[in-house]
């Protein structure tokens, strides 16, 4: 099975017409945030594909829709001016494609925007998921094969600065539940030789600004 995960800027290889020449076998899509909506439309309808997305720290216009403000109405599901045919999995368990993803979008709070947390409101966040994700564990035999997160893992791929330093959080998810992959975004590559790439444990961690993808039946030792 092949993933296509996409993050932080509109690559000119996705939004290209020959999008489906290069990405036409992918089974899966996953937006690991700071798109645009309507990058996230084209990618579903070119290459017709289902797509699971987390929200970052920016591009937010359409959080409220998907993750209304605790005593808010929820929003019509006839609004079709955001219906984009992609999934929000933030803070969600979800099977697509065979596969189990768990989404945890957000940065690391740094100036009280939306959609960032501090460690403590992340971890409670992960925590939360444990009786999900053991029964996962029980009746699938897996707890989840990927996380799909804005922010990087604390030590992995991340920045000394606040806004784009890791959580702790994540680490222990990976040691105690063994995803086969964490997919991140949030850390902007600019340089080919930059690492997109690490193994930690049991799970292969990804980067996927711009795009990256992902073969399940690969080798990333």
């Amino acid at each position: 099975m092949k993933l296509l995960c996409i993050a932080d800027t509109v690559d000119p290889l996705v939004d290209s017409p020959a999008v489906r020449e290069r990405f036409g076998d992918v089974d899966l899509t996953l937006g690991a945030g700071d798109l645009p909506m309507e990058y996230l439309s084209y990618v579903v309808s070119a290459l017709n594909r289902p797509l699971l997305f987390v929200f970052g720290n920016h591009n937010l216009g359409d959080l409220p829709h998907y993750r209304p403000a605790p005593g808010s109405p929820p929003p019509s599901p006839h609004d079709l001016s955001r219906d984009v045919g992609a999934t929000y999995v933030g803070f969600k368990l979800l099977r697509e494609a065979d596969l189990i993803v768990m989404g945890l979008g957000g940065s690391l709070r740094y100036n009280d925007g939306q959609n960032q947390f501090t460690q403590a409101e992340m971890w409670a966040r992960v925590l939360a998921k444990i009786p999900a994700l053991l029964w996962n564990r029980l009746v699938r035999g897996r707890a989840v094969d990927v996380v799909l997160t804005h922010a990087p893992p604390r030590g992995i791929h991340d920045r000394p600065d606040r806004c784009h330093r890791g959580f702790d959080a994540f680490l222990w998810l990976m040691r105690a539940f063994r995803p086969r992959f964490l997919v991140h975004g949030h850390v902007h590559l600019y340089d080919a030789k930059e690492r997109r790439v690490t193994r930690y444990r049991d799970t292969v961690v990804v980067n996927a600004y711009g795009h990256a993808v992902l073969d399940t039946e690969a080798s990333y030792d």
